[in-house]
């Protein structure tokens, strides 16, 4: 085909092909294009007749690739990243009268303790604009990022798309809270012996913390896993349990009163916060005014 006989193709079409190839499922990909089911079963049969191949074959109640869908999906996505990126810089971004979408992912902390400060700043520079903010994390942000759900996220990160960009926001060390009114901080006796609340998206029963204590030859006892920050004073008043949390959580907890912050009677490793974003994304001028203002609010200059 030459750049003649790209006049018959549809744009959109490309843009259902790579939804589909994210969520494998018409119904999905619908609700993430906002479009009906019958408007994306065409667009699929058109694909299917510009391609001639099936490209998606129905397996239990998810459709899977075919061999050409791979292999035109992964000359498709980088052209479809280069367009995004030539056309989102001839755009101008003013904040102050634009009234753009932004679709971001913040770890559950972040949004405790860091959105309130970034969203003052958003609604007082950008009026017009709407904030969509969905949960992610580790687990959940690479396909997040891939998908195009999220165009940024914030949280601490692994592996991610090969196409991504990712930034330390800050390096955090851990923070104890407790609801008690025993007097003085806490030794690692007291620390190993009390019970212990933990927050775990997973449902997990140990974490980083249970690491450190293993290689001091100590262990604790977590009564309590919780998949949330933003309840823990209520679930710690009247109770002898402690809960470890990243020093920006433990500071917004317990500005609400209730809880006090303490050194862990340990030495920890700190942790990165990171800011993830999608690179054909990375000149676009409202994206780039959306980083920069959470680098402004979500970061810590003092440990950069």
């Amino acid at each position: 085909m030459n750049r003649n006989d790209l006049r018959r193709v549809d744009l959109n079409l490309l843009i259902v092909f790579e939804t589909l190839m994210h969520e494998r499922s018409v119904t999905r990909a619908a609700e993430k294009l906002f479009l009906g089911q019958p408007a994306i079963s065409a667009a699929l049969a058109r694909l299917r007749t510009l391609f001639d191949d099936p490209l998606f074959v129905r397996t239990g109640r998810s459709m899977e690739p075919s061999a050409r869908a791979q292999e035109i999906f992964a000359l498709l996505s980088p052209a479809l990243d280069a367009i995004s990126t030539a056309v989102s810089r001839a755009a101008d971004f003013d904040p102050a009268t634009s009234t753009a979408v932004f679709r971001i992912g913040l770890s559950d902390e972040v949004e405790l303790a860091l959105l309130p400060a970034l969203l003052k700043r958003i609604r007082a520079e950008a009026p017009g604009v709407a904030l969509v903010v969905r949960r992610t994390n580790y687990l959940l942000i690479p396909q997040m990022l891939a998908s195009g759900e999220i165009s940024v996220g914030v949280s601490y990160t692994e592996e991610l798309p090969a196409n991504a960009k990712r930034k330390v926001l800050r390096r955090s060390k851990p923070k104890l809270l407790r609801a008690d009114g025993i007097p003085g901080p806490l030794s690692l006796d007291d620390y190993c012996t009390r019970p212990h609340a933990l927050v775990s998206f997973a449902g997990n029963l140990t974490g980083f913390i249970d690491e450190e204590l293993a290689k001091l030859g100590r262990q604790r006892k977590v009564v309590l896993a919780v998949p949330q920050f933003n309840g823990l004073g209520s679930l710690l008043a009247g109770t002898d349990m402690l809960v470890t949390v990243p020093d920006y959580t433990a500071a917004a907890l317990a500005s609400a009163g209730g809880l006090r912050v303490e050194d862990l009677p340990l030495e920890t490793p700190s942790f990165e916060l990171h800011m993830a974003w999608r690179g054909a994304q990375d000149n676009d001028p409202a994206e780039r005014w959306l980083r920069s203002r959470i680098q402004m609010f979500c970061s810590d200059p003092d440990s950069l």
